[in-house]
């Protein structure tokens, strides 16, 4: 392993370039029949998952297996955490044992970071409260093969400013020429921090982020149009009406008047009826199901590039 660990815990971890990197690992894997490699050869990845995952868990799983490496599953009871060991003390134990740590707590990032203090055992956030980044890098990952590039594509999103629209921010922001509208329900929006630190990326990159929390004058003809599920991990509202907060947001078939040529995309699980509908999800413009498909090659680019490789 790398003499510094390369960790993944937010998008503002990654330089432009290795960005970029990132994003054409992905496609190169993904234009794969059965994408492969020897990157984790001999190495060992852990796999820590505090809430429930299909798509991510299953992603790095698989990847870890199709570089080469073995593979270490921990459950949510299993690690001494749940007795009172600290997070510096687990990250330092588990880097003397294994070679990468891909975590999902769902709880601020800010714990991951604890797990990455040892400095030697990359860390990879699978998802925390404030920001998904392997969900950003499977988006752009989706765009770059779709459209050919990602410069310039126009993206707006509806519903939560989670931590799936979080790292999109971030992460689109980088690309000259490119637009993320972010309508969101009041109340609802991006974290403060997230949404200041992405329209300044934009305006130093040329690119543009706005956030409206209404349904008013939206952005004609888009490229995609994005949206989330409303209950994030299965979490719920402290606000008993937020439903009629959420309803007008909800993606239908009528966006599409403003954006024939648009193609839906959503990070999945989906509830139809909720957040979008049946029509949409499963019409002929949804790429959402491909796009999940790139969550394996965005997450082989991602171990192969904490391994060390292609960098």
């Amino acid at each position: 392993m790398t003499a510094t660990a390369r960790h993944l815990i937010s998008i503002s971890d990654l330089t432009d370039e290795e960005l970029r990197h990132l994003v054409t690992r992905g496609v190169e894997f993904a234009e794969q029949d059965r994408p492969a490699g020897t990157a984790l050869a001999n190495r060992v990845v852990g796999v820590y998952f505090k809430k429930t995952s299909t798509r991510t868990r299953t992603a790095f799983s698989s990847g870890t297996l199709r570089l080469g490496g073995d593979l270490l599953t921990y459950q949510p009871g299993d690690l001494q955490l749940n007795t009172g060991e600290t997070l510096e003390d687990t990250g330092d134990v588990l880097s003397r044992m294994i070679d990468v740590l891909v975590a999902r707590t769902a709880e601020p990032s800010a714990d991951l970071r604890a797990l990455a203090a040892q400095g030697r055992m990359p860390v990879v956030n699978a998802m925390s409260t404030e920001e998904h980044p392997t969900q950003a890098l499977t988006d752009l990952t989706t765009l770059q093969r779709h459209f050919g590039r990602i410069e310039g594509l126009r993206v707006l999103y509806l519903g939560e400013g989670n931590n799936t629209a979080s790292a999109l921010a971030l992460a689109l922001s980088r690309y000259p020429g490119t637009e993320l509208h972010l309508r969101t329900p009041e109340g609802y929006g991006l974290l403060t921090d997230y949404l200041d630190r992405a329209t300044a990326q934009a305006a130093e990159h040329g690119s543009l982020v706005t956030e409206r929390h209404d349904m008013a004058d939206l952005p004609r003809d888009v490229d995609v149009i994005y949206t989330t599920r409303w209950q994030t991990t299965g979490t719920t509202k402290p606000d008993p009406d937020w439903r009629e907060r959420f309803d007008p947001f909800q993606v239908r078939a009528e966006l599409w008047e403003g954006s024939p040529k648009a193609v839906f995309m959503h990070d999945l699980p989906a509830h139809r009826g909720e957040e979008v509908t049946a029509e949409v999800l499963d019409g002929p413009t949804s790429i959402a199901f491909w796009q999940a498909g790139h969550k394996l090659t965005s997450a082989m680019a991602v171990l192969e590039w904490c391994a060390g490789g292609r960098a």
